[in-house]
């Protein structure tokens, strides 16, 4: 994983840009502790930031042009457009999403002019940890604070969805962006996606890591099957309609649900199934964490792998392969994968005296059946996006 000071950030601002940079930004990567795709369906999840993510500096420019790099694309080189260019172009790669807060922003009305922008991000790209809302928030709170626009916090998380929603075209929910520009550390975030309302929860994992596992198959969200089933569960809940006064699957228990559930054809009854007894997990996990029972909130976060992968449909033989092993291991609470799914990463609540023999254990079988090692990472929960002071550049 790259890691980053602030010297040397100067120094690459200094040499793309020719200029000194004014102020740093940073907005972190996030896991999803348990409440996987849910966030669309009007239920919980169980977010927090983590303490890699991306990090920004900045110079204002006196005239309306935007320039942008990230040492993490260097050879697609600096990236030129004027302000008023709203449209997405598929040459200018990763930067359409700083393009798409520019453009937004504009389009709501706000005065935006020009910037030098140099990124960096240590969140290893198409890992399933949200390097692109990581990205959004970071432009939507450096350009929020450099032209002085006034937004709330909670208007930059909107800001980043309508960003991959509207702009990137990515039909996905709220999270993401909620768990990056909210988060606090030590602390995950159970948040009611229908309405908003969210609580923090201290996580008090004494004596247990909290493992990230990279399958280093790459997802691109946009081309996966992501859509389609939110698509699938859109149609699952019309049939719903029918019989309930809901406006999200997350409004239904899964013993109401059951009364009806014969009534949908398999593949609609499995993705609704999934979603309305994640809701469920997710608040059950949230209690458990809080009353400091770590064997039942595992329990949970196998559970939630097992309807992922059989009801929903998006774990893949990687991700099943990772987490199957690492729930073999000794000293492993729970595991799952984390994130939309299709390749991507999974998490895994791991007894600190064990983690380097399960890190040994689960890479030997994996690569073994996949052909190719997986990325582990032991995650430290941290604070949602920020500006920098110099010695937060780290």
């Amino acid at each position: 994983m790259l890691s980053f000071d602030s010297a040397h950030l100067n120094e690459q601002f200094e040499t793309v840009f020719s200029a000194s940079p004014e102020r740093s930004f940073f907005a972190p990567g996030r896991i999803n502790l348990i409440g996987e795709h849910t966030d669309y369906n009007g239920g919980h999840v169980f977010p927090c930031a983590i303490t890699f993510g991306t990090y920004g500096l900045v110079r204002k420019r006196e005239d309306e042009m935007i320039r942008v790099y990230s040492l993490n694309f260097e050879d697609v080189g600096i990236v030129s457009f004027p302000v008023t260019d709203g449209t997405y172009d598929a040459n200018h790669d990763w930067a359409n999403y700083v393009k798409g807060v520019v453009a937004l922003l504009r389009a709501d009305g706000h005065a935006v002019g020009g910037f030098d922008f140099l990124l960096a991000g240590n969140i290893p790209n198409g890992a399933g940890l949200s390097s692109s809302a990581s990205l959004e928030l970071v432009t939507a709170l450096m350009i929020n604070e450099v032209y002085g626009l006034g937004l709330e916090r909670i208007d930059l998380v909107h800001l980043g969805q309508r960003v991959e929603n509207d702009f990137i075209g990515v039909n996905s929910g709220i999270m993401d962006q909620f768990a990056i520009g909210m988060g606090k550390a030590d602390h995950a975030i159970l948040l009611d996606c229908d309405t908003l309302h969210h609580d923090y929860a201290p996580i008090k994992l004494d004596g247990y890591d909290i493992l990230i596992m990279n399958t280093n198959k790459r997802r691109e969200l946009a081309d996966s099957k992501y859509n389609e089933r939110r698509t699938e569960c859109d149609t699952a809940l019309g049939l719903l309609q029918q019989h309930f006064d809901v406006a999200s699957l997350g409004q239904l228990s899964v013993e109401t649900f059951e009364t009806v559930a014969d009534k949908l054809p398999e593949t609609l009854r499995k993705r609704a199934r999934h979603a309305i007894s994640e809701n469920e997990r997710t608040k059950l996990a949230f209690t458990a964490l809080q009353d400091g029972r770590l064997e039942a909130f595992g329990q949970l976060m196998n559970d939630s792998h097992t309807s992922l992968r059989d009801d929903y449909e998006v774990t893949g033989r990687e991700l099943d392969t990772l987490v199957a092993a690492t729930q073999q291991c000794d000293g492993v609470i729970g595991s799952r994968m984390t994130g939309a799914g299709f390749g991507g990463c999974a998490i895994a609540i791991v007894a600190k005296e064990a983690t380097e023999d399960v890190m040994r254990t689960v890479s030997n079988v994996y690569e073994r059946e996949i052909g190719y090692a997986p990325t582990f990472y032991v995650a430290s929960v941290g604070d949602g996006a920020r500006e920098l002071v110099e010695e937060e550049v780290k």
